[in-house]
């Protein structure tokens, strides 16, 4: 199994609590680019595997990470594919999976400052499936086969802004910068002992505002992927951030306020934490 991270902007594998660079690992500098290490994930199971007698680069602790897949070709956002969080939006069940563009100019690392740009600033903590393969007409049951793997991200979401009109923003209400935090790691699926039951949660200020597990989403990664890809082409490094479970701010009529500290985990994923920064709104007419 491997956990790649992304350290100063080039790709690396943490085993151990130390960080190695993967083109030192490998002696092939192309690796060094984090985009052409999920290409060529397959290749990082082997690598991960020679660890054990490579020095590292440095230890993980205290070391600031960007995300995992900087710079994605397409992110595709999945909305209400928690039954419990259809539920609390007063949506019906979705019959085909709702979906919407988070901008890629948005991704950040998993401890990136996020901006508050109104008063309506919300949480959605999510499993973010990353393609590992171009992927064009796929069938349900081969989806896995076009995932390079999974990682933990934010869809963090001005409500003000995606319900601003009829109909509403999404794509521009959840695309402001660094609206999306992502990683610690992107996770091989070999890492998970089932890659359709992997829970996930939130904290805001250290209150559980979300607890969720991925084999209660209504449309499967699998799914999802066989979907999208009926459609669109899918693109190693594209992204897909599968929904978020009940529990999210607007529901509550809680939302998130300058200092506040976002924390969001998943099982074998790690955490993201980021802080809450007074951000530039939208403009105004």
């Amino acid at each position: 199994m491997f956990r790649l991270v992304n350290v100063d902007g080039r790709a690396a594998l943490e085993h151990d609590g130390s960080w190695f660079d993967l083109a030192t690992v490998s002696g092939d500098d192309t690796l060094a680019d984090p985009m052409v290490a999920v290409a060529r994930h397959q290749e990082l199971h082997d690598l991960a595997g020679r660890l054990g007698a490579a020095v590292p680069g440095g230890a993980m602790a205290g070391i600031t990470l960007g995300a995992p897949v900087p710079r994605p070709r397409q992110v595709f956002g999945i909305g209400l594919n928690y039954a419990e969080h259809a539920g609390e939006s007063g949506q019906p069940v979705p019959t085909v999976p709702l979906t919407f563009t988070k901008f890629p100019s948005c991704i950040v690392g998993p401890t990136a400052d996020v901006p508050v740009t109104g008063p309506m600033v919300d949480w959605e903590v999510e499993v973010v499936a990353v393609i590992g393969s171009a992927a064009s007409h796929v069938a349900v049951a081969d989806g896995w086969n076009y995932v390079a793997g999974l990682m933990l991200g934010q869809d963090v979401s001005d409500r003000a802004v995606q319900l601003s009109d009829t109909p509403p923003q999404f794509s521009l209400g959840k695309s402001f910068t660094a609206f999306g935090p992502t990683g610690p790691a992107l996770v091989s699926l070999d890492a998970f002992a089932d890659t359709d039951n992997v829970g996930l949660w939130c904290d805001v200020n250290g209150e559980r505002m979300q607890d969720g597990r991925t084999n209660d989403l209504i449309f499967s990664v699998p799914q999802l992927v066989a979907y999208l890809s009926s459609i669109c082409t899918l693109y190693p490094g594209d992204l897909v951030f599968t929904g978020t479970p009940s529990g999210v701010g607007l529901a509550r009529g809680q939302f998130l306020a300058v200092g506040d500290e976002l924390v969001s985990g998943g099982e074998g994923l790690g955490e993201l934490r980021n802080r809450l920064v007074e951000g530039p709104g939208p403009l105004t007419f």
